[in-house]
């Protein structure tokens, strides 16, 4: 079995998709499929290691430059033909991001305006109307999720612990804070936004729901059946919400700071455009 199948990406791509073809037009680390959710027709996207990437820094399931952009154009090939459409396709991101690729050519060649670029794709379809689902599978780390997923109107997870939410790996934070690795999950116990699993990441208020799967590598009926369920509810949620900015996710006891100078925020620029908050 090569890298790409082990991938949680692409396993739980083919598994929601009934191993639907992916798009022949993208590069190997993008995988887009097209399937139905709910009856309704959807793109699913994901990004999977690719041993054979031509940027070194982006061939273990990292985003690069490649994968930005045509993260971008995944999400714009559906934006496009629905501009005109009452009831817009629906986008799954699933999930499983490693970080974004460091390297000199990826800053000499601009992979802060490809990542970018696939960040704001995904946040015009959202308020263009299309209901953007993101489904944490695996890692979800740094900028890669901020460019695939982070924007969608609804995040599920798996509860699982391997699936993790930072900004940065635990080797290079505890580099950055002056400590060791176990000083930083020391402290990580006491505050929520330092930590890595995703019962704390929860307790940010930014995920819909966590879902409980007993084999999240390879899944099961029962796990496919469950994760799907999760999917359609999240679909319905969306369509039956006005609101398409990410206000909700401010709600949370341990989001009252980000709250407040949000509204501080507001009272000083009122201009504000809507569906900013993050």
């Amino acid at each position: 079995m090569s890298t790409i199948e082990h991938s949680r990406g692409a396993v739980w791509l083919a598994a929601l998709t009934a191993n639907a073809a992916a798009a022949a037009s993208y590069p190997a680390s993008i995988r887009v499929v097209d399937a139905p959710l709910a009856g309704h027709h959807a793109r699913y996207i994901a990004v999977v290691p690719d041993p054979l990437n031509r940027f070194a820094r982006a061939r273990t399931g990292e985003t690069g430059l490649a994968e930005g952009w045509q993260l971008a154009r995944a999400v714009q090939e559906v934006m496009l033909p629905d501009r005109d459409v009452a009831v817009k396709r629906p986008i799954v991101a699933i999930i499983d991001v490693a970080s974004q690729a460091y390297g000199r050519l990826e800053e000499a060649y601009g992979i802060h305006q490809a990542l970018a670029g696939a960040a704001g794709a995904y946040a015009e379809a959202r308020l263009a109307g299309h209901p953007v689902i993101g489904l944490i599978v695996g890692k979800a780390m740094s900028g890669a999720f901020l460019a695939h997923g982070y924007q969608a109107n609804r995040l599920i997870a798996l509860d699982d612990p391997q699936v993790m939410v930072h900004a940065m790996g635990k080797a290079s934070a505890a580099r950055i804070t002056l400590r060791s690795v176990e000083a930083l999950e020391a402290l990580a116990e006491t505050v929520p936004p330092m930590a890595y699993d995703i019962k704390n990441y929860a307790s940010l208020g930014l995920l819909w729901q966590t879902l409980a799967v007993t084999t999240p590598d390879q899944p099961s009926p029962d796990d496919i059946a469950l994760v799907e369920q999760s999917l359609q509810a999240a679909l319905a949620d969306i369509r039956g919400d006005a609101e398409r900015g990410l206000a909700s996710r401010l709600g949370a006891a341990n989001r009252q700071a980000s709250l407040r100078v949000r509204t501080l925020l507001r009272q000083q620029w009122p201009e504000e455009r809507e569906g900013q908050d993050s």
